[in-house]
């Protein structure tokens, strides 16, 4: 059977209140440069290594924001990645997990995850 559909994921789209600050936050927290366009005033691709993330401030809503992971960010070292996280302090909603993950949240609220593959 021939299918038109691909079994892959293309990227997420992630609600962000200030395109700006968003870009500037997910940079800073996987180390990459912010130096991106931003598209039609609204729209920023993280350069990643596989699935791409899209941070989008024209789907931004109270309503919109993500209260469970949908995906992960991986790491080698998941000990190491919640100190990271700590030390910015970013918001770290839960301990490590299983010694495998935690969750934490951006700037506006979105769930989001770290695991160790």
């Amino acid at each position: 059977m021939n299918n038109p559909i691909l079994n892959q994921i293309g990227t997420v789209f992630i609600p962000v209140s200030s395109i700006e600050q968003a870009r500037d936050w997910y940079c800073d927290i996987l180390g990459l440069q912010a130096d991106g366009d931003i598209q039609f005033g609204h729209i920023y691709v993280i350069p990643l290594n596989g699935t791409g993330i899209v941070l989008d401030s024209k789907i931004y809503s109270e309503h919109n924001i993500i209260k469970t992971p949908l995906f992960h960010f991986n790491t080698e070292n998941i000990e190491e990645a919640y100190t990271f996280m700590k030390k910015k302090n970013i918001d770290v909603i839960t301990e490590i997990e299983h010694n495998h993950y935690f969750n934490f949240k951006d700037p506006d609220g979105n769930h989001l995850m770290i695991c160790k593959c």
